[in-house]
């Protein structure tokens, strides 16, 4: 299990425990997560998840997949450290990760 911190344009954080092998976008929805829309339902056609992923976090994470930057292109104020939080999976290795959420998806 991980904690997981959502901060919102705003500022206001929301921590999550994340259940390993399940997604970001899983436990965002799961637990309410505003802003994380997740239109497709995780099968990365949409970029309705995007987050961006805290620079001490980004290794971690790993980069995007070639799939996963092509949708990025719709996604709104793309950032180096944008990521698809459909892809990534959550492990004990996440535990502490920080997200932000982007003023809009789309």
């Amino acid at each position: 299990m991980a904690k997981i911190t959502f901060i919102q344009p705003d500022g206001t954080e929301q921590v999550v425990d994340a259940q390993n092998g399940m997604t970001v976008m899983e436990e965002a929805k799961k637990n309410m997560v505003d802003g994380i829309e997740a239109e497709c339902g995780g099968a990365c056609a949409c970029a309705t998840c995007h987050v961006f992923v805290d620079q001490a976090w980004f290794e971690k994470t790993g980069g995007p997949s070639e799939m996963e930057e092509d949708m990025l292109d719709f996604a709104f104020d793309v950032r180096p450290t944008s990521r698809l939080s459909c892809q990534i999976k959550v492990s004990d290795a996440l535990d502490g990760l920080i997200l932000r959420v982007p003023e809009k998806q789309f």
